[in-house]
């Protein structure tokens, strides 16, 4: 039984001891809620139960906080209990039950703050991308907010699915294909048509290029037709792979690329998808003809106007190819699914919700939107590419900061907040950057193991093999007792509620910002205790034993922002 479990059975049964004795006058038991209390200094929890019981018992809040206290049985788990506030009880944890999340972070190792499966089916999808050029520095937030929210998702035990959409239909791609046909043949010397150049950007001539090293100039006499047709799937392809690529290489494996245009593609009957679903709509009664265009009845699910699905010229719009792509993914069996878009698509949202609605999947949609990115160096705004002279891609990104430095500052801040990311502060080799600091602490504890066991920093053996040798028996954790100590046991306590949390609101930036919180103490400890006390064996084993734990636990915290723990820096 876990620590919060077992507490709030201690408190149910002092409530139906008062109860049972007349103390307190309630026709049934409560439910007990414990929460943590934001000041350290008020106890690891606290129970709000006496001043949800006032009404019922006709005593103040403090009074029936009194009599519940005065019924709790000694236990060995608590060290104080207190009445603070209007009535709430604080319960202070003795430090053998801190010591014991000790003991689970060690054993538990990845599995540290694992919680128990939700049975619950989730599809996150993060990033929705035109394959007509290179990613961009949003591109990479969603990235990073979209992988760490499902990892953190994952821990917390929802089963989920990644997926990356594909908008490759439309006449982008036809655009893309020409403007890559006109610089091939431009780079042959051949006529070209610069009006029909439409993307201008110098990946256009790379891609170009590539087909010259690798076709030579056998394009050059073909059909244009022929000759754009084969452009556009060439340079589609090729531009998928660089995708690809560059999201393995940030560590993003996607479950799906889903292509829109299959949803345009007719089936063995002769239907599209988006034919299908309109269909779907037109039989639950949500279609209407007006001016020889197709409607969908938005406002009967609380949209402010009926929207447009099929033009009178026959085309479909893009929220029909929507419509049919949400309706593929609720018909996978997903019981829910997060989308993280743009902050530009926030009024595109209520049409999304309604039509989900109407297809009969309601409030199984959630939609993040996610602010803008400012690239700063030093202080100063970032505008364009030194090496292009064009944006800044999310692949130069990288290149000039690293996957971990990406990620991690690309993650720490809400996604609904604007986020400055200083290209200076995220190279930093120092304190001043907050995944170095974080980073430092855990290559530090490492240090102090290899030392500990005489092992040289450049020796090469496993971090855990040497933990292990160094480990051998639980110590005795009544010897931990500086403020530090606790601190560090009572954050490390925290940490399945943490993946919870940030599990249920969608903020896998809380769990950075656990990292940084945990690093703070474990520097305030290094500040305060020494790890190997020669003359004091006892003490060394049980401070060893501390800080592998807090090795295991950030070394987990860390892996669920998709950073790296290093072992030495």
């Amino acid at each position: 039984m876990d620590t919060k479990t077992h507490l709030t059975a201690l408190l149910t049964d002092a409530v139906a001891a008062a109860r049972t004795d007349g103390s307190l006058a309630l026709d049934a038991l409560p439910t007990i809620e414990l929460e943590r209390p934001r000041d350290p200094s008020h106890g690891d929890w606290a129970s709000p139960v006496a001043l949800r019981l006032a009404k019922e018992a006709g005593r103040a809040p403090r009074e029936i906080a009194q009599v519940i206290v005065d019924h709790l049985p000694a236990d060995p788990d608590l060290a104080a209990t207190d009445i603070a506030g209007p009535g709430f009880i604080n319960l202070t944890l003795s430090t053998s039950a801190l010591a014991d999340i000790l003991v689970e972070a060690r054993e538990a190792g990845a599995d540290f703050g694992r919680g128990a499966p939700k049975g619950e089916y989730v599809q996150i999808e993060f990033i929705s991308a035109n394959p007509v050029g290179p990613m961009h520095v949003g591109h990479g937030r969603w990235a990073a907010l979209g992988d760490s929210l499902a990892l953190v998702m994952e821990h917390a035990g929802y089963e989920i699915q990644r997926e990356f959409y594909l908008n490759d239909e439309g006449n982008q791609m036809n655009i893309f294909a020409e403007s890559v046909a006109e610089r091939y043949l431009e780079l042959l010397g051949r006529p070209f048509d610069e009006a029909q150049i439409g993307y201008k950007g110098a990946y256009i001539r790379d891609i170009a290029r590539q087909i010259i090293d690798a076709e030579g100039a056998v394009w050059a006499e073909a059909p244009v037709d022929e000759r754009r047709a084969y452009f556009r799937e060439r340079s589609y392809a090729q531009v998928l792979e660089n995708m690809k690529s560059l999201c393995d290489r940030f560590g993003v494996r996607f479950d799906e690329w889903f292509s829109e245009h299959q949803l345009h593609v007719p089936d063995e009957g002769g239907q599209t998808a988006i034919q299908r679903s309109i269909e779907g709509l037109r039989e639950a009664g949500y279609i209407f003809e007006d001016d020889g265009a197709i409607w969908f009845r938005a406002t009967r699910f609380g949209d402010e106007k009926d929207r447009v699905l099929v033009k009178k010229d026959g085309v479909a719009t893009y929220f029909a190819a929507d419509i049919a792509y949400h309706d593929n993914k609720f018909k996978r069996g997903f019981d829910r699914v997060i989308n993280i878009w743009g902050a530009d698509h926030h009024g595109y949202i209520p049409r999304m919700m309604a039509v989900v609605a109407a297809l009969g999947y309601p409030d199984q949609l959630e939609i993040l939107l996610g602010q803008l990115v400012t690239l700063m160096r030093g202080g100063e705004a970032v505008r364009m590419s030194k090496r292009t002279g064009e944006m800044v891609t999310f692949e130069e990104l990288i290149d000039e900061v690293g996957t971990d430095a990406a990620r991690y500052h690309l993650v720490r801040i809400s996604s609904d907040q604007q986020l400055v990311f200083d290209i200076e502060v995220a190279k930093d080799q120092s304190a001043n950057n907050p995944l170095y600091y974080v980073q430092y602490a855990h290559a530090r504890i490492c240090s102090i193991l290899r030392k500990a066991a005489g092992v040289d920093a450049d020796a090469g053996a496993d971090i855990d093999a040497i933990a292990a040798s160094l480990i051998t028996q639980t110590p005795d954790f009544s010897l931990l007792t500086d403020e530090s100590e606790i601190a560090l046991m009572r954050k490390l306590g925290s940490f399945t509620e943490l993946v919870e949390r940030a599990a249920r609101d969608r903020a896998p930036f809380r769990v950075a910002h656990y990292a940084e919180e945990l690093a703070a103490l474990l520097h305030q400890f290094y500040g305060r205790c020494k790890v190997v006390v020669a003359d004091d064996p006892a003490l060394t084993a049980a401070r060893l034993y501390e800080i592998d734990a807090a090795r295991v636990a950030l070394r987990t915290v860390l892996g669920l922002i998709g950073v790296s723990a290093p072992t030495s820096m």
